[in-house]
């Protein structure tokens, strides 16, 4: 009977072990950057076995009755070689060249076409390869406009964003003398000008989704508020500058760039472009919103 009763407890032990692992288990989503595709770390270094001193051919020490005939060969003063690197490299996972970890996206000649037009990002060459100038201008432009992953790869993403900055024509937008806010929801973008001239290049926004449209037009800023509530949507609004019928222009609490969603009718702003226009905007600023976003 004691034999019995301590293999049931044995079990039972056994099992609230196995219960108790299985409800702390990691999250499969955590620390995933959405980029996708990238090789892993060490993937492209293998060991070669150059430097070994040992191997599984290699032959054991010869025994002080039997001496080699020859002596051993002096080492040379000349140093081995090293292999030359090249400047561009497959990634062993997808075949896709890479430059010092840079990968190379489906859209580099375009991208490299618009930065070389939009300017300050450095030196680009457009000639469809990636080099390290290329990835470190790509790279600047895509931490500067919020795109994710920063990687220097010429994506679907940073195309978009590149051909909306570089087609967005400021002339359309018709400021008067003072501050004037434009907004262009073709391209989804968003600048500011005061006596004809541009004082906030043309940056990225996302304007109402489907069913909430942002209407085109002329309207004046009337209210502001550095952190403004949403009782509807129950959400902070920082740096909120009201226009029209509840719509105004806010920083975003959600990635800019999913174009699955928009915002009820506002112009969403990266946080850098909502502190800029906050500093140049007031009560009376002149708001003009030309043209329809696609799908609205």
């Amino acid at each position: 009977m004691k034999r019995v009763r301590s293999t049931f407890r044995l079990v039972a032990l056994a099992v609230v072990v196995l219960v108790g692992a299985g409800a702390c288990t990691f999250d499969p989503q955590s620390g995933g950057s959405g980029g996708g595709g990238a090789a892993p770390v060490g993937t492209a270094e293998q060991a070669t076995g150059a430097s070994g001193t040992s191997g599984p051919g290699q032959r054991g020490r010869p025994t002080p009755a039997a001496p080699t005939s020859k002596p051993s060969p002096k080492p040379s003063g000349k140093p081995t070689p090293k292999p030359t690197r090249t400047a561009s490299t497959p990634t062993p996972s997808t075949g896709t060249p890479t430059v010092a970890g840079c990968p190379q996206g489906q859209h580099q000649r375009a991208v490299e076409t618009y930065l070389a037009r939009l300017g300050g990002f450095g030196p680009v060459t457009v000639d469809g390869r990636q080099s390290a100038a290329d990835c470190a201008a790509i790279k600047k432009f895509q931490k500067r406009y919020g795109i994710r992953p920063v990687e220097g790869r010429a994506g679907p993403t940073t195309l978009d964003v590149a051909q909306r900055l570089a087609t967005t024509d400021t002339t359309r937008c018709k400021a008067g003398t003072g501050t004037t806010f434009c907004v262009d929801l073709t391209r989804q973008t968003v600048w500011a000008a005061r006596g004809g001239k541009v004082i906030m290049a043309p940056t990225v926004t996302r304007t109402g989704m489907s069913g909430y449209r942002t209407p085109s037009g002329t309207y004046t800023v009337n209210y502001r508020n550095p952190k403004e509530w949403s009782n509807p949507y129950e959400v902070w609004l920082p740096y909120w500058q009201h226009f029209t019928q509840g719509m105004g222009f806010h920083e975003t609490t959600t990635y800019l760039h999913d174009k699955s969603i928009g915002s009820h009718g506002c112009v969403n702003l990266l946080h850098a472009d909502a502190v800029r226009m906050w500093e140049l905007g007031k009560v009376g600023t002149r708001v003009v919103l030309i043209g329809r976003r696609p799908g609205t």
